[in-house]
């Protein structure tokens, strides 16, 4: 059965267009539900001037002529409305009309009426006619709006309650499709954290295979060579295979430390010891760790220690780890390493820098450069071996010291790895 992988980077165009497409949807919706919150304002509007139509029809409540409704009905606030009448009038058998007509056309919350009379500029009736549907809030005075005119006030204190409860199909569609789109989305962004994670566990076990396979291969080879009773008459012979077994050994060592550095600082922090050290010590400590491989690789090694003051409060074993790392990284991206290590004192800050003549490191690779198993490109091949794991471990080191770490790089001309310390 064939198979197939998706890359990563394909499953993040998959994430941003599916981004995009909920975002659009939700933006559809609302502006949907808005429409239609519109809409059923304007049936509600539509539906209380067919009431009042309707009270006129059934009763002779006004001398003026209901056939241009619009002149005889104000609507000042969107739940007010005030229609001419002509007093004196029954408001019982009023009141009575009105409940039928708003029921008739389908208006089943509180109105609270008032008959407004002008030459006394107050209501001289007010009542509610309640629905059995509406539990909204109460009220104890109507609205009251001075005219020139007599009118009936209708009050609807609970309309918008009831135009949201008239959309609750709506709404929770809305809602149900909203954790759908969500629900989706998470499960897409999941995908892609197994996918990363899944990538990530199959390159690190492909550099581990790559970065021991080698020097075990060698280590075999002149352990066979060893093994030949005649290598003991050629004493040039001997040292130059027990050599190479040392170097690929220390190799291997090295490379077993930073693993198992790695896995005992995967909690966020690091426990150690401080003590006052002298950093232009741990310098030439460090220098002289390596100086096997600065040796075989011919660096030009310049050390501008110029820092008035060079003690600070540190662990001393952590630091020579974090000279060493930086050191070896300069060494191993340089074809002909020229290396300058230097301090200086800036107020309370101890300020070391490491700069390479190597092949620099692209902007869009910089954010990158001290996370977890991120190792430099170079169109789609790396371009030194290792774990990607020692800067992640050194920028660990200088956090837990309360120090910041920068690096400024320009492809082709080398980097200049910067760290503030505190003195204290």
């Amino acid at each position: 059965m064939a198979s197939f992988s998706i890359s990563s980077s394909t499953i993040r165009l998959g994430i941003f267009i599916s981004t995009l497409v909920i975002a659009t949807i939700l933006v559809f919706q609302l502006l949907w539900l808005r429409k239609i919150y519109n809409f059923e304002q304007k049936e509600f509007d539509h539906s209380v001037i067919k009431a009042i139509r309707g009270l006129y029809e059934d009763m002779n409540v006004s001398n003026y002529n209901y056939a241009h409704l619009n002149e005889l009905v104000e609507n000042p606030q969107p739940n007010l409305y005030l229609a001419r009448i002509s007093l004196p009038l029954n408001s019982d058998s009023l009141t009575s009309y009105l409940h039928y007509e708003l029921e008739d056309f389908g208006i089943f919350t509180d109105c609270y009426t008032g008959i407004y009379s002008a030459g006394s500029q107050k209501y001289i009736y007010t009542g509610l006619l309640k629905s059995a549907v509406t539990n909204g809030k109460k009220i104890s005075v109507i609205p009251l709006l001075l005219r020139p005119y007599d009118h009936l006030t209708l009050y609807f204190p609970n309309r918008r309650q009831y135009i949201l409860a008239q959309m609750n199909l709506w709404i929770i569609s809305s809602v149900v499709l909203l954790v759908v789109l969500i629900l989706f989305g998470a499960s897409l962004y999941y995908f892609y954290r197994q996918k990363f994670l899944n990538e990530t566990q199959k390159d690190f076990i492909h550099n581990f295979t790559h970065e021991f396979k080698t020097p075990v291969s060698v280590i075999s080879l002149a352990a066979d060579v060893l093994k030949n009773p005649s290598i003991a008459q050629k004493p040039d012979k001997l040292a130059i295979y027990a050599g190479i077994v040392g170097y690929q050994a220390a190799y291997l060592q090295s490379q077993t430390e930073k693993l198992l550095n790695f896995a005992y600082t995967e909690s966020d922090q690091l426990h150690f010891s401080k003590e006052k050290v002298n950093i232009h010590e741990l310098i030439q400590e460090a220098v002289n760790n390596l100086a096997p491989l600065i040796s075989e690789k011919k660096v030009l090694l310049t050390l501008e220690l110029n820092a008035a003051s060079p003690f600070l409060v540190a662990n001393r074993d952590y630091l020579i780890i974090v000279i060493v790392n930086l050191v070896d990284n300069a060494v191993k991206y340089s074809k002909k390493p020229v290396i300058t290590i230097a301090t200086k004192n800036t107020g309370s800050l101890m300020i070391l820098s490491v700069k390479d003549n190597g092949i620099g490191i692209e902007k869009d690779q910089i954010k990158n450069l001290f996370k977890k198993f991120f190792r430099i490109r170079k169109e789609d091949t790396y371009t030194a071996k290792g774990f990607g794991l020692g800067l992640s471990f050194v920028k660990k080191i200088v956090v837990a010291h309360g120090g910041k770490i920068k690096v400024e790089s320009e492809p082709g001309k080398g980097s200049i790895f910067t760290i503030e310390l505190p003195l204290q």
